[in-house]
């Protein structure tokens, strides 16, 4: 008994015809797995956004109850007048023996403690964030990113009494040059 051709030919067609749906059915799963990855990622990045917006609340909630508004001690607070002298300079901006003179005062509000030197024109030169412990008084000031030279101040200052604070001023330039100042403030009679 012999199969005919033709037989033969729509049995090839049907395998044929067969596969390529089986194909084509293969191709929409994985257009389907696709998708359904992609909406698990989405929920995954709503779902650390959502947890990380629920830990800023709880710490925003925690710290109204417990929030700490620093203030300088009524000895520190208020105007001082300062003098700088260069120390100690391997910037062409400063020379050993340069001197300045400012009005430098100590503030704070409910964001921390700050000291703001301000000039003879009575405008302000910078704002040093503060901090003042048992050891002495640091103050830190980085210029802005969009700033030509990128300067970094720090001042260490020690209160030697209600009238006198005495201390280093370093300034260092793009991190390749740095001068050092002797400061001495003494208050100021308007407070």
């Amino acid at each position: 008994m012999t199969i005919p051709k033709t037989f033969f030919a729509i049995l090839l067609s049907c395998i044929l015809i067969w596969g390529c749906q089986n194909e084509q059915k293969e191709q929409q799963l994985a257009q389907r797995e696709q998708a359904v990855s992609k909406k698990e990622q989405e929920f995954a990045l709503k779902e650390a956004d959502y947890i990380s917006l629920l830990k800023m609340r709880d710490s925003l909630l925690t710290k109204k109850d417990t929030l700490i508004i620093q203030h300088w001690p009524e000895n520190i607070a208020g105007l001082w007048s300062g003098r700088s002298v260069c120390r100690e300079s391997n910037c062409s901006e400063y020379v050993i023996g340069d001197q300045r003179a400012n009005q430098w005062e100590f503030i704070s509000d409910s964001t921390g403690l700050y000291t703001r030197v301000i000039d003879k024109n009575n405008k302000t030169v910078r704002v040093y964030n503060a901090r003042f412990d048992s050891t002495g008084i640091n103050l830190q000031f980085s210029s802005d990113t969009s700033a030509t030279k990128m300067a970094t101040l720090t001042v260490d200052l020690n209160p030697l009494t209600n009238e006198v604070l005495k201390g280093i001023q370093t300034i260092n330039i793009n991190q390749s040059c740095t001068a050092k100042f002797y400061v001495e403030l003494t208050r100021s009679t308007q407070r």
